[in-house]
């Protein structure tokens, strides 16, 4: 048995075993959709190393007082985030008007509600899952506190906060704008993160080289729910 299956089993039941709603608790004994199992197999566990703070087919309720079920809540201590995984056989090419209107509504509710939501496309986990976990990281990224390597100096570790929060590559004309440094002292700031992975290089022309933090620099403590980075 594979470290994931074991630790998707024990998350899964665990959240049987605690929920006291039967609505909810028989959704979770008929098990997760194949797309919910794809992602948290091929996409999250492999970006986070855990399925902590994640809750399966989490119920809210809507403006009319009707339940509704979200594929995917992700609360470290008492965060709002919700992952929707969207089949293109049901979210997209046979969906019927009043399933659309109705989706559009969901959406609404909870991005009023103060919801965080990252709609992930089941095409986008199995086609591209490490567009996927940069996704991921960029969604917790916005409800865990980021802490820093000791060893870094000022300059780096303020490069990768800057890398942290923007899913787009940057150019070294931006990074040395905001932190205020010479062309030449930003672009070996940036060759040294890259020499030790924190960052990696998305555009290889030598005038016009991008970055981009590298997805293995990131590591999150299942114990703390801190981002290192």
């Amino acid at each position: 048995m594979s470290l994931f299956i074991q630790t998707y089993e024990e998350w899964l039941h665990r959240n049987i075993v605690e929920e006291d709603n039967p609505r909810r608790r028989e959704l979770l004994e008929k098990g997760l959709t194949h797309s919910t199992y794809e992602f948290l197999r091929l996409c999250w566990y492999p970006s986070i190393g855990n399925l902590d703070n994640l809750h399966p087919e989490w119920e809210v309720r809507d403006m009319k007082n009707a339940v509704r079920y979200l594929d995917l809540a992700y609360m470290p201590g008492g965060a709002k985030g919700c992952i929707e995984i969207q089949d293109y056989r049901s979210h997209a090419r046979d969906i019927g008007v009043t399933r659309f209107k109705d989706l559009c509504m969901k959406h609404s509710m909870l991005a009023l509600d103060d919801w965080t939501i990252l709609p992930i496309a089941y095409l986008s986990i199995v086609e591209e899952p490490k567009v996927c976990r940069q996704l991921i990281l960029a969604f917790i990224g916005k409800f865990i506190s980021t802490s820093l390597s000791s060893d870094l100096d000022w300059a780096e570790a303020e490069t990768l906060r800057f890398a942290r929060r923007f899913m787009h590559s940057f150019s070294a004309v931006e990074i040395a704008d905001h932190l205020r440094l010479s062309d030449r002292h930003t672009r070996r700031v940036l060759h040294g993160l890259v020499e030790r992975n924190l960052l990696m290089v998305t555009n290889r022309k030598q005038r016009y080289r991008t970055y981009q933090l590298a997805t293995e620099s990131v590591e999150v403590s299942s114990l703390t729910g801190v981002c290192k980075i």
